[in-house]
C-alpha cells in the first residue's frame, strides 16, 4: 500500500512539473520489497526546478495605424432648395438633403451639383468633378456638395460628369467623362434644377 502511494505522489509531482523546466540533481532508489510485505522506505530523487520567466513592459514599434480621411465641420451655408410638386400626389411630402461626394487621392478637386432633372418617379442629380491646382500629396479626402429637397419619396440616381477617381467610394455614382455622353444618358428627361 505504502508503495502505490508512493508511485502515485511521484506521478502527481511529474504531472505538475511538466510545464517546467526540471534539472535532475541526484539520483533515487526506490524501496526494496520483501514477500513478507514489509519495505524500507526508500529515497525519492531531488530536482532543482526553473518556472518561466516573465518580463512585462513597452516597446517603440512603427506600425500602422488607421487615419482620418476627412474632417467635419460643421458651418452654416446656402444650400439649394427644391420644392417638388408631383402630379396624383396628395400632398405627402418630406424634406431631406441630397448629398453627392466623392474620395479623391493626389490632386484636390471640386464637386458641385449642376443640375437635377426628372424622368417619371426618378430624379437624375447632375454633378461636376473637376480637378484644381492644389496637390494633396499621398493624402485622401473626401469632397461633396447638396442640395435640399422637398418632394415625395423618389427615386435618385447620380451621374458625375469628370474622371472617375480610383476607391471604393466612388463606385456608388455613375461617371461619364463629357457633357455629350451625360446627354445620350438622360434621354428625355426634364430639367427642374440648375445651379
Amino acid at each position: 500500500m505504502k508503495t502505490k502511494l508512493t508511485t502515485v505522489a511521484v506521478a502527481l509531482a511529474l504531472l505538475t512539473l511538466a510545464a517546467c523546466d526540471v534539472d535532475k540533481t541526484s539520483s533515487g532508489d526506490m524501496p526494496s520489497v520483501d514477500v513478507d510485505v514489509s519495505a524500507d522506505s526508500g529515497r525519492l530523487p531531488d530536482y532543482d526546478v526553473d518556472w518561466a520567466e516573465v518580463n512585462v513592459g513597452t516597446r517603440t514599434k512603427t506600425v500602422s495605424v488607421p487615419s482620418v480621411v476627412v474632417v467635419m465641420e460643421e458651418m452654416e451655408v446656402d444650400v439649394p432648395y427644391m420644392d417638388v410638386d408631383m402630379p396624383d400626389e396628395d400632398g405627402m411630402k418630406s424634406e431631406r438633403t441630397i448629398v453627392v461626394e466623392a474620395e479623391i487621392k493626389n490632386r484636390m478637386q471640386k464637386l458641385q451639383i449642376d443640375k437635377v432633372f426628372a424622368q417619371n418617379r426618378r430624379l437624375v442629380v447632375v454633378s461636376s468633378l473637376t480637378p484644381t491646382s492644389q496637390s494633396l500629396d499621398d493624402k485622401t479626402v473626401r469632397v461633396s456638395d447638396r442640395v435640399v429637397l422637398n418632394a415625395p419619396d423618389l427615386d435618385i440616381q447620380h451621374i458625375i460628369v469628370g474622371q472617375k477617381p480610383q476607391g471604393e467610394w466612388n463606385k456608388q455614382y455613375t461617371f461619364v467623362p463629357n457633357r455629350s455622353a451625360l446627354r445620350e444618358r438622360l434621354g428625355d428627361a426634364r430639367e427642374i434644377y440648375s445651379r
